[in-house]
């Protein structure tokens, strides 16, 4: 497994209250999205809106990204969903 996060794009789901990035493994994109609550809880501040959670990812990129990989290698699905028991 060889995860990568070169993309720094991401986006905001409102629907969902997350931060929807993607990393890669080698050629395949694979979908990550993070919950706002676990943003909240990482950033360790109130965070009222799409802007200041967009913020708050980029401030913790690295973590994230850590905890993702983490995430990837327990479990292998299309998509997955970091919650605070993640961090």
């Amino acid at each position: 497994m060889t995860l990568q996060f070169p993309n720094v794009s991401r986006s905001f789901d409102a629907a969902r209250d997350c931060v929807r990035f993607s990393g890669y493994d080698h050629t395949r994109e694979v979908a990550f999205f993070i919950a706002g609550d676990a943003i909240r809880g990482v950033d360790g501040g109130h965070l009222p809106d799409a802007e200041s959670l967009l913020s708050a990812f980029d401030r913790n990129r690295d973590r994230i990204c850590q905890a993702a990989g983490k995430a990837y290698g327990r479990r292998d699905q299309g998509a997955y969903t970091l919650t605070a028991s993640d961090f």
